[in-house]
């Protein structure tokens, strides 16, 4: 059964860009856009986590966080706080408040899935797959260990988390600022052709001699997993 997200968010636009991407990654989506109307919801309906923004009508983001704490069947959902709010002291404020996780807007859509897939491995592990698979390649994310016909491929930490985002999307292309978020983090500044270092690497370790090579190049783009490869 598919994880459910409640989004409450003000700014349609943005509610629309979230549900997309969302249900486009396998979620159940349900909307609220004032965060008055979010607590008559989420007396009825209990999701697997709140996408919650900060400023919000009716009543804010931060006070409807404060009250689902307090609350039995909510006091352990994973919250994401969604906000323009960058400074430490609002980011502090929002944790100590009971958020599980803070992004500040504009945020890259990569990083909050893969934010909100490892909020729901700790919560709700059975959520999201243990093991990925496309083709003759296997990913098991609880063992950290790599298959290809049934052989084992050595790959560093880095290679890995970047083959498991990869393969969250068959098909899907993703630019290498969005790589560098999604598997380096937001917070550390490196050059954005160091991701074609570690995609070649990859490579070289998931394409043995004369097999077929899993990843897609797109000339001015960035990289994918290939989809022909993931339904073969």
């Amino acid at each position: 059964m598919p994880a459910r997200i409640l989004i409450v968010e003000d700014e349609e636009p943005l509610t629309l860009l979230l549900r997309y991407n969302l249900e486009a990654e396998g979620f159940e989506v349900d909307s609220v856009a004032r965060g008055d109307d979010a607590e008559l919801h989420l007396r009825d309906h209990t999701p697997d986590l709140v996408l919650l923004d900060w400023m919000l009508p009716g009543l804010s983001g931060i006070e409807l966080c404060r009250r689902l704490r307090t609350r039995r069947d909510t006091e352990r959902v994973p919250i994401i706080m969604l906000t323009a709010r960058g400074e430490e002291t609002e980011r502090v404020r929002g944790l100590a408040t009971g958020a599980d996780d803070y992004v500040v807007k504009p945020f890259s859509l990569p990083e909050l899935i893969a934010r909100i897939q490892a909020l729901l491995r700790r919560a709700k592990p059975g959520h999201v797959a243990g093991l990925l698979a496309a083709g003759d390649l296997e990913l098991d994310r609880t063992t950290r260990r790599v298959r290809r016909a049934g052989a084992e491929l050595h790959l560093g930490p880095t290679e890995f988390r970047l083959l498991e985002f990869l393969m969250q999307a068959p098909g899907r292309v993703y630019s290498r600022a969005q790589l560098l978020d999604a598997v380096w983090g937001r917070d550390v500044y490196i050059d954005e052709r160091t991701v074609d270092v570690h995609v070649g690497r990859l490579r070289k370790a998931i394409t043995p001699a004369n097999a077929k090579d899993p990843l897609r190049t797109v000339r001015g783009a960035g990289y994918a997993f290939d989809e022909t490869f993931a339904r073969s």
